[in-house]
């Protein structure tokens, strides 16, 4: 079946919710549907043995958990008779009998059906008469991954999501990321470890802090499995939202992954992979979200843990928590001493440049670049993704750079790539074609400067390029005479008072001399002037669009003055007539 047909058929149940559910209420009944008889179907086959199982080992008195699995081939069971199908064989004890159906799957799903709410939905579905109606039309699908891959599967969830989420006006984005997004940051993370990932039987983990409905972990188990079917990934991650994250559990089940690793919460102020370190890892927090609800939690742990902990560089504005979760997959890195990680992340441009020398974002940047941790930052199309047209980008980090790399960052501009969509999604009305993903995964493995149709789309740079002195510039405070105003007391005494009205910051290359700069730049305009040198702060930025700029000389005065005169023949001819 179809992603296009699913989807419609899923579309078909919210005719029957009509009237009885508001519109952005459908998610509530169609999602932990579609999980139940996706459960259902991936069980059927082995129900019979599984109940007899149960029943043998109830009465042997043994635990039949560990038997029950085995004989499911799954990571999770069913005790229950029942099933969706069996379940509209008794419409009057309907509701219970769903409800029971439901208890008795092994704990791991319960808690998916939990985190949905259902047992809600289900007592107002049968109070509105509709319960029947609804598990009649979902027991006549069938959802086995034979028939529905679980790549289909992610793409119908998401689309539903987007779908629901744009009803009700909330941010469909924070869910997930466009498939093409994740394919290339795939590739990014992987391609230099593409000798080591070919071994037979190697074992690799993921992780990915704002894991959504499990898309960006499903990629790089795809993408793994198509290059080297011997390896394994096994996946890590964390979801805020409880809905995304049901789905993405339900998924990890069905694929046999531990879903003990799939953790329920806010990543930033209670961490669910305490401890723990991973080969790769993936994310795309949510743009410009405030992290005023945690500020407590985290400054305390950046006060206290410092280093030690996860923010220890410095925090960056409470209006926008992105830059956080690139700490804290920092964080997460193992040791280059015992192999190392890669990771990629999507950041809005805020990241790159806002903030001065010594404010909190510039200490993050500081400390990536000085630590060698970025190896590239791509600037992807705008209208990529769901929830908003601004620029994004993508950077990939590593504590294992290959020796050509080591002190260098890539700038990638694939702003001009992508294809414009059919129909739009959302404010989605781009998307990367697989010989862009392509072209882009080569820019970055040649690691070179390169331009295309006269303008550069990578650019290497020494990670102190991005480095300044902001130096604070003073100028003399002055009498009614014009006279110098001097100290009269402490260490300023009999020396010039700066004049705060006329204070100016230079920022001074990390690379040149600053009292080189001073003298060539400052004191031929201001003889007066002098360096506070205890104001002295270091910055860093990454000013994307500056090096990328291309001039675009003016247009011959020449060709502009005929057209002026073209216009205003126009006009005069026009006003002529009106005169008649």
């Amino acid at each position: 079946m179809t992603p296009q047909a699913l989807s419609a058929f899923l579309w078909s149940v919210a005719d029957l919710l009509r009237g009885d559910y508001r519109q952005s209420d459908y998610g509530k009944v169609i999602l932990p549907f579609t999980v139940l008889r996706r459960l259902d179907c991936v069980l059927e086959p082995t129900k019979a043995a599984v109940l007899a199982e149960h029943a043998a080992k109830t009465a042997a008195g043994l635990n039949p958990e560990p038997f029950l699995l085995r004989k499911s081939g799954q990571s999770f069971f069913n005790t229950s008779p029942l099933d969706l199908k069996k379940l509209l064989g008794d419409q009057f004890h309907l509701r219970e009998n769903l409800d029971a159906y439901i208890q008795a799957f092994s704990p791991s799903a319960r808690d998916i059906f939990e985190r949905f709410d259902f047992a809600t939905q289900i007592e107002k579905l049968h109070k509105n008469g509709l319960l029947y109606l609804i598990v009649e039309k979902f027991a006549a699908i069938d959802l086995h991954p034979d028939k529905v891959p679980n790549e289909h599967m992610g793409h119908v969830f998401e689309e539903l999501i987007r779908k629901f989420a744009e009803i009700s006006n909330e941010t469909a984005g924070e869910h997930f990321t466009p498939r093409e997004v994740i394919r290339l940051m795939v590739n990014l993370i992987f391609i230099e470890d593409d000798e080591v990932l070919s071994k037979p039987g190697v074992v690799r983990t993921i992780y990915d802090p704002t894991a959504g409905t499990g898309g960006m972990l499903s990629v790089a188990e795809d993408y793994l499995a198509e290059h080297n079917p011997g390896a394994r990934l096994t996946m890590f991650g964390q979801e805020l939202n409880d809905e995304s994250y049901a789905i993405c559990k339900a998924d990890m089940l069905i694929k046999g992954q531990d879903v003990a690793n799939i953790v329920a919460g806010n990543t930033l102020s209670d961490d669910g992979h305490v401890g723990r370190k991973f080969d790769y890892m993936l994310s795309n927090p949510p743009f410009g979200v405030e992290w005023k609800k945690i500020e407590k939690t985290v400054r305390a742990e950046h006060a206290q843990r410092g280093h030690d902990g996860r923010f220890g560089p410095g925090l960056p504005r409470v209006s926008d928590g992105s830059l956080l979760f690139l700490m804290h997959l920092i964080s997460k890195m193992r040791p280059a001493a015992e192999g190392g990680s890669r990771f990629g992340i999507v950041l809005n441009g805020s990241p790159l440049f806002t903030g001065g020398a010594g404010s909190g974002e510039s200490e993050i940047r500081r400390h990536v670049l000085e630590n060698d941790l970025v190896e590239a930052i791509v600037a992807l199309p705008t209208d990529m993704f769901y929830n908003t047209g601004i620029s994004t980008y993508v950077w990939i980090l590593s504590n294992r750079k290959p020796e050509a790399r080591r002190g260098y960052v890539q700038l990638i501009d694939a702003s001009a790539m992508g294809r414009k969509m059919r129909k739009s999604l959302g404010s989605k009305r781009k998307e990367l074609a697989d010989e862009d993903i392509d072209e882009i995964t080569r820019l970055f493995g040649y690691f070179t400067a390169i331009e295309k149709d006269g303008r550069p789309v990578s650019r290497i740079f020494r990670n102190e390029d991005f480095g300044y002195h902001s130096i604070t510039v003073e100028r003399p405070l002055r009498d009614e005479k014009g006279e110098p105003v001097l100290g009269q007391k402490g260490k300023g005494k009999g020396k010039p008072q700066p004049d705060s009205a006329l204070r100016d910051t230079e920022n001074v290359p990390l690379g040149e001399d600053i009292e080189a700069y001073f003298q060539r730049e400052v004191l031929p305009h201001a003889p007066d002037a002098w360096i506070d040198p205890e104001k002295t702060k270091v910055g860093y930025e990454i000013p994307f669009n500056r090096h990328f700029y291309v001039f675009q000389p003016p247009r011959p005065l020449a060709e502009i003055d005929a057209e002026l005169k073209h216009c205003t023949d126009r006009i005069l001819s026009q006003i002529a007539g009106l005169s008649h």
